[in-house]
């Protein structure tokens, strides 16, 4: 963990130590058709960030948790990859993979630095309440952009 900035160490420390406080939000996530957002949980249907369909598009989430953002791109039609700072919380986004049966790559990485992702591989990029709160801003939006092709 010493590649890690220190801000990024202590937040997966953190992460990894209450993952189990947000179990059974994922799950209720995850069992979910649509989309809510925020902690208000505001549907889709009235905060449309989501687009209905995404097929055939590369999308990824930074800060997936426990990846419910991820299983609602991939219903949609997306190729998702999903990214997390915390092995606890991907443990869990596992497990609903199974429970679920959806399927798609989950990262234990630092949304400010992916350098195992190729440059303009996604067409598509969420941060619903991971990196967009807990990330430095300054370093996880120019990734975003690096990860993004040109339209994305």
């Amino acid at each position: 963990m010493t590649d890690l900035p220190p801000h990024v160490a202590a937040n997966r420390q953190a992460w990894d130590a209450k993952a189990d406080q947000y179990v059974a939000r994922g799950e209720e996530a995850w069992a979910r058709s649509e989309p809510v957002w925020g902690a208000w949980c505001i549907p889709n249907a009235d905060l449309p960030l989501l687009p209905g369909d995404l097929s055939g598009l590369h999308a990824i989430e930074l800060g997936c948790g426990t990846a419910y953002g991820s299983a609602w791109m991939a219903r949609r039609g997306a190729r998702v990859t999903g990214v997390d700072n915390s092995a606890a919380q991907l443990a869990t986004a596992r497990r609903l993979q199974r429970e679920h049966g959806l399927e798609f790559p989950l990262v234990h990485g630092n949304a400010e630095s992916l350098p195992q992702l190729a440059d303009a591989s996604f067409d598509f990029v969420l941060s619903e309440y991971g990196a967009s709160i807990w990330a430095d801003p300054f370093a996880w939006i120019p990734e975003a952009h690096r990860l993004l092709r040109p339209g994305g």
